[in-house]
């Protein structure tokens, strides 16, 4: 029993403002109105995918793993009743603000708040439009795209979203990010796309160290380079990583240490795949320009 994708990732920020220009007009998302204080976006038919709360954390606030039915969702919660996790159920009133039919509420082992929920709402009769040029976003079976979890202690945030949420271990980066410091990445997957959560003691102080959505073209992956180019926001050229093959880059969001990851070509994983461990995040380009513009 897994968790089958990552449905919607909701944020509590000190500008608003700036995070509805950066989500439509550079990273071409939709403004789909607003459900209590939160303005949300949209990447696909879902109702929406990225919530923006007014708040202080400037981080993530928290995150939607879905489940295909009732039935799942029960099944999820026998188990983390058998893994000793705490958890309360959504009421009517949050099951309707984030538009599903049923929702259970608990925290990671480092306090990120999930939400373990079926049954979102889909608007295929409204068209989506895009807020900047983009042809559209890989989601569907493999959720909106993934997320990079930092915290201190690997081995149990480990544990418990493969032993818990049921995720699989697809391989591992031993990354070099100092003369002397070497940090150890885990991508995890619970469906075909190659890591739906990467886990790292990254020395960061947020919860993520980015968030990541999939383009469908190499050319939108160009275009919305162009436009954070000329906002000031990247934080890392074009490159190919070495794990999951995406030709991606990366920008600053308008929350001091969060980032977000714009890619295309990400290969999957299938029954077959074997866990390996790589020595480099990238097979060429990612140069750091942090700082630099």
């Amino acid at each position: 029993m897994s968790i089958e994708r990552l449905g919607y990732l909701g944020f509590a920020v000190k500008d608003v403002t700036a995070w509805d220009h950066f989500l439509t007009k550079n990273v071409g998302l939709m403004a789909a109105g607003t459900a209590g204080d939160a303005a949300l976006y949209r990447v696909d038919q879902r109702a929406w995918r990225i919530a923006v709360h007014p708040g202080e954390l400037d981080d993530l606030a928290y995150a939607g793993m879905e489940v295909d039915n009732a039935a799942a969702l029960e099944r999820m919660a026998d188990k983390l009743r058998q893994a000793g996790v705490a958890f309360t159920r959504g009421d009517e009133a949050l099951a309707q603000q984030r538009n599903v039919m049923g929702l259970l509420c608990l925290e990671d082992p480092f306090g990120l708040p999930l939400e373990i929920y079926y049954g979102p709402a889909e608007i295929f009769q409204e068209p989506l439009l895009p807020g900047a040029p983009v042809s559209g976003f890989v989601t569907d079976d493999q959720g909106m795209g993934h997320f990079l979890r930092a915290v201190p202690d690997p081995a149990k945030a480990l544990a418990f979203y493969t032993e818990v949420l049921g995720m699989a271990l697809s391989d591992i980066i031993d990354i070099q990010i100092g003369p002397q410091t070497c940090v150890r990445a885990h991508f995890l997957h619970c469906n075909g796309r190659h890591h739906t959560i990467a886990i790292a003691a990254f020395p960061v102080p947020k919860r993520i160290h980015h968030f990541m959505l999939q383009a469908r073209t190499i050319d939108d992956v160009g275009h919305a380079f162009d436009r954070l180019d000329a906002a000031g926001c990247i934080t890392s050229l074009l490159g190919r990583h070495t794990n999951d093959h995406t030709i991606s880059f990366y920008a600053d969001t308008p929350s001091p240490m969060i980032e977000l990851e714009f890619g295309w070509g990400s290969r999957t994983v299938d029954p077959s795949w074997t866990v390996v461990r790589h020595n480099r995040t990238a097979q060429w380009g990612h140069k750091s320009v942090r700082g630099q513009r």
